[in-house]
């Protein structure tokens, strides 16, 4: 098993864990309960302090996340010969009392932190996901110079189970985050240096190595797929392994070009030579002399261009308009199309000389749909290069909307789902994580609709059941993005306040 799909696996392992633990609240949710458990457990035990602390799954570290008048990471205590350390590799549950006139770890901690412990109660926390122990915690200092008990040995265990959620929220959350970085620069080396191109899929994989044998010839290549795959993208990183690196990578978009001036954008022009011709001008032809000619969407070249357009590339040489000049070309072309260009020959729209002249490889590029390997990297990467722009610090993404972009048909493909990324990122606050509310309604629509066949497949094809079951996922979509306003809400889906309350009440909606 190579890195990156050890790493795919790890994601993908990760992601599972994250819908097992809880796949409702943000991080920063299980972040500020994880603080409150600070400030009550010294309560409920009717101690002095409490700690808690991480344990990173595969190594030795420890260390501490929160804790009473301490801050992050101030403690980390050794695995061996420490409490903390005793309770996560026991798994039990550790007690030491009257401990303030002896060594050891504690000890050590007192001279830091001038905090004297006389006493302690240490619990593990257990994953609730099958991987060991992810932590612990530490209540110091029984009240009253009394002693922790039996019953304190009951307690504090189950705590620490109704904790675990919180906490292995958090690791997750940091494991992802330190996966998708080491994902994006990995992939960065093994993509040619492009930054903006992620693709992790076996299908991808096969395009990037299918690239890396390519660049090292000069042989002309057709890229085909949908509008928004990132066919330039391929084109540019085919032009960038190759020896032409230092030379001219030419793009021309053949759709956008009127018919009319298609013939002087490519052979280019002199002085005089049409109305409005006011200084000579190359060609892309001449732009692209010694290096790579990047035809995009040719499958919507003009028939009454084509045969000039095969007689340049096959003589490599050509005249600018108003002029007799012979220009010599030496370039490599790469072509892309959202067209089957073998249908267009057959139907008589594109000349089949013009077809087997401009490449000898074809890769075909699959639509995001059809690899949704890549949408979860392809969306963490956007999110940070998007946050980076905008000048803005977003976590992430919610754990049910990361389910969402994954499941979503994305029929713009990387395209559409860069540009969603863009809206939410541009809609969210400050050091929020990126919920559904900020989605586009084009995918809130999509939400509601799969929603309400999910549940008319379950309830059967009984139509009342299909409109209770769309009312209710309207209902609920609206409450979410108002945040629970059912003034708000009732004119947005087209009804009165009273009529909304009446359906609120029939279907037991909570609101």
């Amino acid at each position: 098993m190579n890195a990156a799909t050890d790493t795919k696996c790890r994601l993908d392992s990760l992601k599972m864990r994250l819908e097992q633990v809880n796949r409702a609240w943000s991080v920063n949710t299980y972040e500020s309960l994880l603080k409150f458990y600070t400030g009550i457990i010294p309560k409920v035990m009717d101690a002095e302090r409490c700690s808690i602390f991480i344990h990173e799954p595969g190594t030795n570290l420890i260390w501490l996340k929160y804790g009473t008048g301490l801050r992050e990471r101030e403690i980390m205590p050794p695995k061996e010969g420490s409490n903390v350390g005793k309770a996560i590799s026991s798994g039990q549950c550790v007690i030491k009392n009257d401990i303030d006139s002896q060594s050891g770890y504690h000890a050590h901690v007192a001279t830091k932190t001038r905090f004297v412990t006389r006493n302690l109660i240490c619990a593990p926390i257990k994953s609730l996901s099958g991987q060991g122990i992810t932590g612990a915690i530490e209540v110091l200092n029984k009240a009253a110079r009394k002693q922790f008990s039996k019953e304190d040995e009951k307690l504090l265990p189950e705590i620490a189970s109704y904790l675990s959620m919180a906490l292995e929220n958090v690791l997750l959350n940091q494991e992802i985050l330190q996966i998708s970085n080491s994902l994006s620069c990995e992939l960065e080396m093994m993509r040619g240096r492009d930054a903006r191109f992620i693709g992790n899929s076996p299908e991808m994989r096969d395009i990037i190595n299918k690239v890396h044998v390519v660049s090292a010839t000069p042989v002309n290549v057709l890229i085909c797929g949908e509008s928004g795959t990132g066919k330039e993208l391929i084109a540019r990183m085919i032009h960038k392994e190759s020896a032409l690196r230092d030379k001219p990578f030419v793009a021309v978009n053949c759709a956008s070009i009127p018919e009319n001036l298609m013939e002087s954008e490519f052979f280019g022009y002199e002085k005089g030579a049409f109305t409005g011709a006011v200084a000579s001008r190359k060609g892309r032809f001449e732009e692209a002399d010694g290096g790579t000619l990047f035809l995009d969407e040719i499958g919507d070249m003009p028939l009454r261009m084509q045969p000039k357009f095969l007689r340049a590339i096959q003589e490599g040489e050509g005249s600018r308009l108003g002029s007799n000049k012979i220009f010599r070309y030496d370039f490599r072309i790469i072509s892309a199309t959202n067209k089957d260009l073998h249908k267009q020959v057959a139907d008589g729209l594109f000349r089949e000389d013009l077809f087997y002249r401009i490449f000898s490889v074809e890769l075909r590029i699959p639509p995001l749909r059809e690899r949704r390997e890549d949408i979860i990297p392809l969306a963490l990467s956007f999110v940070d290069r998007v946050s980076k722009r905008f000048m803005k610090k977003v976590p992430g993404f919610s754990p049910e909307l990361l389910n969402s972009l994954e499941e979503y048909p994305w029929s713009g493909n990387v395209r559409q789902l860069l540009h969603e990324i863009e809206r939410m990122v541009a809609l969210t606050p400050e050091g929020e994580p990126i919920t559904l509310e900020r989605c586009s309604q084009t995918l809130v629509d999509w939400k509601i609709r799969r929603s309400a066949d999910e549940a008319g497949e379950q309830s059967g094809l009984l139509l009342p059941n299909k409109i209770k079951n769309l009312e209710i996922a309207c209902i609920k979509d609206a409450l979410l993005r108002t945040k629970g306003n059912k003034l708000q809400a009732s004119k947005m889906l087209g009804i009165t306040r009273q009529g909304l309350d009446k359906k609120i009440k029939r279907y037991g909606i909570h609101s």
